[in-house]
């Protein structure tokens, strides 16, 4: 700890611009993802008595719930439309343009959902929340990309964790804003789905003071001069040769390697095994049990005999055991290593789960067991925190070259939304149908996933993206080289035989 704090003194200069880059990154889109909760009762009733007012009747109750399904869809919609935009506007602009180009998009998005309310228009909440989608797509993949880009080698796990850290913060943001005390009222809703074109504006207006990442303007721009002085005004004065030695290592190896699109990535060879880690990484964290975990929370809190006014304010401390867990991870993830957090987080949320397996099929027979499903809830968040939440999105950024980056996170962009989609519209229905015997699937997922990273996934700490590319390329050779010796052994005894 006392390393990784003297380290982070060093680097200080490096800290406003992880904030500015984080409020106006992850942190939105934790906070839209989480906001609709809060505001979706005064919302269903804003569009019936718009309806009324409009054509004299009211709305049927299925159509309610289709327009409402609608508003929350079009979010996931324009949630992969942006990320298929992501890796051009990333490559061809850079991340820092893509971001200011993006609050722009964001600001005018939030004015029509802010704005709905006055001009009696449900309408306006759609667009909003599409056009909230297309940002989000967009901010995600530039926010973890250039976070991870910007940081000194001895810190780069702390910042790619940052990116969860702002995303468990925004969610947070949404929880505490949503109180009933604050902005989650009949009057107040469309202030609260709007909050976040105020965090847009903050980063459109202090954001140009930053440079663009280093890695992006020697090896797409071939700028050294640029990418010293970007080196210099974020990490302050110091010898960084070790890192600025490492872009030129890259530089020469993908020379003349143009940047690939999305259909290269799928068929280059050389990145298949990061592409199946990557792909098994997003799948394991969407099934994770993490979605089972928040449907059943308020349900296990009242069984508990908790006052329905102090549910809210538990599941906030929920919130907020994610978001200090997460950044407990970012500060020792440099020290323990991508590989171990994942593996190790993914068992012990195995463990939590048969508990709270348990003590849900007992709680009929023993009260007690229902305080123990409260006390499970808070450690299988924590968990999580400590674990895969931090270090996936280390992993993501540095299992890639810069080449084939920007695309591998389209793919992996897609892979989320699609999974937030599917999840969002089967997982009701697998709760309702299975009840608590859910979990047992999540208990599987997390094992198994847990023994294929050990098996496949190489440790990244401390190491350049070329050399992981070469611990990677050589994990191929070993595969392959038993077969090799078999079948040449094979060929020397039939030649012996035939003589």
């Amino acid at each position: 700890m006392a390393g990784f704090l003297s380290d982070l003194v060093q680097y200080r200069k490096l800290l406003p611009m992880i904030l500015v880059l984080g409020i106006g990154g992850t942190h939105l889109t934790g906070y839209q993802m989480s906001v609709m909760n809060y505001a979706s009762p005064y919302v269903q009733k804003f569009i019936n008595e718009t309806w009324l007012e409009r054509y004299g009747s009211a709305l049927h109750q299925e159509t309610l719930t289709l327009l409402w399904s609608f508003i929350v869809s079009m979010y996931c919609v324009g949630g992969m439309i942006g990320c298929l935009c992501s890796g051009y506007l990333t490559v061809k602009y850079g991340k820092k343009k893509c971001l200011l180009f993006n609050d722009l998009i964001l600001i005018v998005a939030t004015l029509h959902t802010g704005f709905s309310r006055r001009a009696k228009s449900f309408e306006m909440i759609l667009i909003g929340r599409f056009l909230e989608g297309i940002c989000a797509g967009i901010h995600m993949n530039a926010h973890v990309q250039y976070a991870g880009e910007i940081s000194p080698k001895k810190l780069r796990g702390f910042v790619n964790v940052t990116s969860s850290v702002f995303l468990a913060l925004g969610k947070t943001v949404a929880r505490i804003l949503g109180l009933r005390d604050l902005l989650g009222t009949e009057d107040l809703w469309h202030v609260l789905l709007s909050f976040s074109g105020l965090v847009a504006l903050i980063q459109l207006l202090i954001l140009p003071f930053f440079p663009e990442s280093p890695p992006y303007l020697l090896l797409q721009k071939g700028d050294k001069k640029g990418c010293l002085k970007a080196m210099k005004q974020l990490w302050g004065e110091g010898n960084y040769h070790s890192e600025f030695d490492d872009m030129l290592k890259e530089r020469a190896a993908t020379k003349g390697t143009k940047i690939m699109n999305v259909l290269e990535v799928l068929k280059d060879p050389s990145v298949r095994q990061q592409l199946s880690i990557l792909l098994l990484l997003l799948l394991s964290i969407q099934l994770c049990g993490l979605s089972a975990i928040t449907f059943y929370t308020s349900e296990i809190f009242r069984t508990a005999n908790l006052q329905e006014s102090i549910i809210p304010y538990v599941s906030l401390g929920v919130g907020i055991s994610e978001l200090f867990s997460i950044t407990f991870c970012s500060s020792i993830i440099d020290r323990f290593g991508r590989r171990i957090l994942l593996c190790g987080g993914y068992l012990l949320m195995a463990l939590i789960l048969v508990f709270l397996e348990i003590s849900l099929l007992l709680s009929d027979q023993f009260f007690w067991m229902r305080y123990c499903s409260v006390i499970l809830i808070f450690l299988f968040i924590i968990a999580y925190g400590i674990g895969p939440a931090g270090a996936f999105a280390s992993v993501m950024n540095e299992i890639f070259t810069l080449s084939a980056r920007s695309s591998a996170f389209v793919i992996g962009g897609i892979v989320i939304w699609l999974g937030l989609t599917f999840t969002g519209m089967i997982f009701p229905f697998a709760v309702m149908a299975l009840g608590p015997f859910c979990f047992l699937i999540f208990i599987a997922v997390l094992i198994i996933s847990s023994t294929l990273l050990y098996l496949f996934l190489p440790e990244t700490k401390g190491k350049s993206s070329t050399e992981i590319a070469e611990e990677f390329k050589a994990r191929k050779f070993k595969k392959k080289h038993p077969q090799t010796v078999e079948k040449n052994a094979t060929e020397e005894n039939t030649f012996c035989t035939k003589l």
